[in-house]
């Protein structure tokens, strides 16, 4: 895989980003400055014979949906590469390109010292260095973490700290209030099948579908788990066994099935069947769509792109099911993990990971919200933070409910508080695996999107939501058959 390379220095800015999350790779090569004082924040302190041997740190992650942040982050990485003499690299891809680019990096072993995935980090435990260390570290340091971080990060199985999440992002629903307004509810969808009901008559009265996607993508995969698990069904139990197909995990499941084959026939179109990541994005900014399932991304690119529609956007948080039932996943994850090839540069590979949660204030800032952080405990540093103090903001949870309640970004003459609804989102968020932990399975069922599938070979007619269900569970059993084999997971052998 190739990637674009630029040199960073005061006479080259930093490069702009599109908006897409298509946009083409590109690479910045951060030039070090000259040695300075080691933040080692807990981690054993690298000793300067080390980092004579090896004065560089490769990092590739994903390129971020809200691009303000890469700019910063490349900005960010630079200058800790020239307090600590270190030349950093810092390469980013497209989401979706990531599992390929680790994998083929493992197998070549060789390649990036710190690589940042999402659920997929699960299923390259055996391939990479244990970080119980640092996970140790910050939560002594930070303070207790976001109870769903362990269960993206750890392998209760074989005990390892596979990864060390700094951050989360929110999975929301975004309408348009003033569609909803229309049809008589200004607040948006409260439940699914308020959503059917008032979203069919959005649709034949002011002739705007509903855009909840049945593809291949990214967003189509976490809204079919959303909607599995607002029916009370899930692929796995908290040991590891599928039960997608199973009694009455089935049943509900099924129920879960059909009712977005209604959803589909009564609020949407065919389109929905190819969708790409940005197509629900696309759509909202357009005007075509009343409701999505996103992060707030696709809000922020319209306060930059069609600010009338962003003043038009509000937040929800996930629909109840048919008993109450309402949960959402994470919607990304910043993974961090270090390929056991870059063992020579684990101590400062470690150090600077803790120095990115340190400062996850301005990772927050930057993101404008949308990266949410793993320790809300975390102290909030003095000085200039390049953004406005927030008056008794101490910790991160501090400034995350004070920026939530009143949006820094918000446009001259928008309403304030559309975040509000998203304070509780810690109470609500799950993770891919729920009830359970995630795993190398749950990863490649997610990679191989038999949840969107399921739904989608409903909706078109291919199958039955019977068949779905059955023909998704018989599949999700072999890929979880192949992981117990290599004692990666737990559950029963079939």
């Amino acid at each position: 895989m190739s990637y674009t390379r630029s040199t960073l220095t005061s006479e080259h800015p930093l490069p702009r980003r599109s908006d897409s999350p298509d946009s083409p790779t590109r690479r910045h090569i951060l030039q070090a400055g000259s040695l300075a004082g080691l933040a080692v924040l807990g981690v054993p302190f690298l000793s300067g014979r080390a980092l004579a041997a090896d004065k560089t740190l490769k990092i590739l992650q994903w390129s971020h949906f809200v691009p303000s942040y890469d700019k910063w982050f490349d900005a960010f990485a630079k200058a800790w590469g020239d307090a600590h003499g270190v030349q950093v690299t810092v390469d980013h891809i497209n989401i979706g390109d990531l599992v390929t680019a680790t994998t083929s990096e493992l197998s070549a072993g060789s390649g990036h010292d710190i690589i940042e995935l999402g659920p997929e980090a699960a299923q390259f435990t055996p391939n990479v260095l244990d970080m119980a260390d640092i996970n140790q570290q910050a939560a002594k340091q930070f303070g207790s973490i976001f109870p769903i971080i362990e269960r993206v990060s750890y392998n209760p199985v074989v005990k390892t700290w596979y990864a060390f999440c700094h951050g989360w992002t929110i999975d929301c629903g975004d309408y348009r209030k003033s569609l909803w307004d229309k049809a008589g509810m200004a607040n948006g969808p409260d439940t699914w099948q308020q959503l059917l009901d008032v979203g069919e008559k959005i649709r034949k009265d002011q002739g705007v579908q509903v855009g909840i996607g049945m593809s291949q993508e990214l967003d189509s995969n976490m809204v079919a788990r959303s909607i599995l698990w607002s029916w009370g069904a899930s692929v796995q139990d908290a040991e590891d066994n599928v039960i997608l197909g199973q009694g009455d995990n089935r049943t509900r499941a099924v129920e879960a099935v059909k009712y977005m084959v209604d959803l589909y026939h009564r609020t949407m179109t065919p389109a929905v069947f190819a969708w790409n990541a940005a197509s629900n994005n696309q759509d909202l900014l357009a005007g075509k769509a009343s409701y999505i399932v996103n992060s707030i991304s696709a809000y922020r690119s319209a306060q930059a792109a069609k600010p009338d529609i962003a003043k038009d956007v509000f937040f929800t948080g996930p629909l109840a099911g048919p008993k109450g039932d309402r949960w959402a996943n994470v919607h990304v994850l910043y993974n961090t993990i270090i390929p056991k090839f870059a063992k020579a540069r684990e101590d400062l590979a470690k150090q600077f990971i803790l120095h990115l949660a340190e400062n996850y204030d301005q990772a927050m800032y930057q993101s404008k919200l949308y990266n949410s952080p793993s320790f809300f405990g975390t102290a909030v540093p003095g000085g200039d933070r390049g953004y406005a103090a927030v008056q008794g903001a101490k910790t991160l949870k501090n400034l995350n409910d004070a920026w939530f309640a009143h949006d820094p970004f918000k446009l001259d003459g928008e309403a304030d508080g559309k975040l509000a609804p998203l304070v509780p989102a810690p109470e609500w968020t799950t993770n891919l695996g729920h009830p359970g932990y995630s795993n190398p399975a749950v990863g490649e069922v997610f990679n191989t999107f038999i949840l969107p599938n399921m739904m989608a070979k409903a909706a078109r007619g291919d199958l039955t939501p019977e068949q779905a269900v059955d023909e998704a569970a018989k599949q999700c059993a072999g890929i979880y058959e192949q992981w117990r084999g290599r004692g990666l997971i737990g559950g029963k052998k079939a």
